[in-house]
């Protein structure tokens, strides 16, 4: 259930931490934080930009779906407004 060395450990490992925390110098801690926070916003953006790619083909293949069969592109919106329109509906 529940082991209070592992508790014990886990209270060391914060203590040590803390420690080193409240030693360093508050222009460390600064700099510190801001490297972090630049290094997570360049991995956003890189996922924003890969994401943003990714819809861009996305969407290039469902328009030439669409100007493919657009009969059946248009019967399967009107299928699929019908389903959404009893399930909302029912609730």
């Amino acid at each position: 259930m529940f082991k209070s060395g592992e508790l014990g450990d886990e209270l060391l490992a914060l203590k040590s931490e803390m420690s080193r925390l409240l030693s360093m110098p508050a222009d460390d801690i600064l700099d510190t934080a801001r490297k972090r926070s630049e290094a997570l916003a360049d991995q956003i953006k890189a996922t924003l930009s890969e994401l943003g790619e990714t819809l861009s083909e996305e969407e290039e293949h469902v328009e030439r779906l669409i100007a493919e069969r657009p009969i059946a592109a248009l019967a399967s919106a009107f299928a699929l407004g019908i389903a959404i329109g009893f399930m909302l509906r029912r609730n």
